[in-house]
């Protein structure tokens, strides 16, 4: 019973030790973001908010790189500095580690924006190991 016992009751342990080594981490040190720098009056945020902002957090895309909104005529945030501001909204940038991996300016529409937003997800993996090609934009074509 003894064995049993240690055998089961150690998990939560284990658990509760790794959520807390978790939970020390400094929040968004090492996660990516996806960052929308917009404007008020942008007609085009808009129509991302209304087609893809509300299902965005719930969707897979959203958790493994959260929205965050910046105005581009504010002041930038200190934790983006290096970001490179837009004169273009929407502009959809993916940060990760303190720097950008890719960027997307305007909204092309839903049905090209998550196949455009997985290809520069995608390249997050490959900074990390430093093979990453900057050829490929996920840049709407004009």
């Amino acid at each position: 019973m003894k064995a049993l016992r240690n055998r089961f009751f150690g998990i939560p342990t284990a658990l509760a030790l790794g959520f807390a080594v978790l939970a020390a981490a400094p929040v968004g040190a090492t996660a990516a973001q996806l960052i929308m720098l917009e404007q008020d009056g942008c007609h085009w945020c808009e129509v991302w908010n209304e087609e893809v902002g509300v299902a965005y957090p719930k969707t897979e895309e959203g958790k493994l790189a959260p929205l965050r909104r910046v105005d581009i005529h504010a002041p930038l945030p200190a934790d983006l500095k290096g970001l490179k501001k837009a004169n273009y909204t929407p502009t959809f940038v993916v940060w990760h580690n303190g720097r950008e991996i890719d960027r997307l300016r305007g909204y092309p529409g839903g049905h090209f924006f998550w196949p455009m937003l997985q290809q520069m997800l995608d390249k997050i993996d490959k900074t990390e190991t430093g093979n990453t090609d900057t050829s490929a934009s996920a840049e709407p074509k004009s």
